[in-house]
């Protein structure tokens, strides 16, 4: 690495870890606030990856057609597969149009048969526009039974209209103004965090944890 790009990485380590804000502690048992620590990390309508028992849970804000969220995709799975200690909550955040609405409310039916990390990975691995087509090839190509998905939004589309909702109040509640965005423990991380930034955002939020 030259000195050049090296003073870049760190001026951009820099400048994400500078973002990081604390979470304002909330009322764990206040199921009515849509931004205490349980509704935001535990929301058991959408379902974890990575380490379910992890002593540090990374929510992202995204939208399936946000280049960045795209992008940092690969860094952000290869971070949670080597640390092995983190859970992972991925919150679709649509707010790219009609096609990234139909691929969230999809990808929120694909639990329904246990395929939601299948669906997500399937939609967040495309590098182009989307469409409604487009999304239906995708997941059937990643074993989701798409008729059944169908089904099941039409008999679910209440609950994860709901969800959509909530993550869209939290996503602004916290002050984030677009995707990706970031929740590391009890700390706010707005942008595109690349490895180094996201491991040093997971250590900074266990050394909190801990304190």
């Amino acid at each position: 690495m030259t000195r050049t790009s090296l003073a870049a990485s760190l001026a951009t380590l820099l400048l994400l870890t500078a973002a990081i804000l604390p979470l304002q502690a909330r009322a764990e048992d206040d199921d009515t606030d849509i931004l205490s620590e349980a509704r935001i990390l535990r929301d058991p309508a959408i379902p974890a990856v990575g380490n379910a028992d992890g002593d540090i849970t990374i929510v992202e804000y995204f939208d399936y057609q946000c280049p960045y969220c795209r992008k940092i995709s690969p860094d952000l799975a290869k971070v949670v597969r080597d640390d092995g200690h983190v859970r992972l909550v991925f919150k679709d955040w649509p707010i790219f149009g009609g096609a990234s609405i139909y691929a969230a409310r999809l990808t929120l039916a694909a639990k329904y048969q246990d395929k939601f990390a299948e669906a997500h990975e399937a939609l967040i691995s495309l590098n182009e526009k989307l469409s409604e087509a487009k999304v239906d090839a995708a997941l059937t190509a990643a074993g989701v039974d798409l008729a059944r998905a169908k089904a099941d939004l039409t008999a679910k589309r209440a609950d994860i209209d709901e969800v959509l909702a909530r993550n869209h109040e939290q996503a602004t509640g916290l002050g984030f103004r677009g995707t990706p965005a970031f929740i590391i423990g009890h700390f706010r991380v707005p942008g595109a965090p690349n490895i180094q930034a996201f491991k040093q955002a997971i250590a900074d939020a266990r050394a909190a944890a801990n304190k």
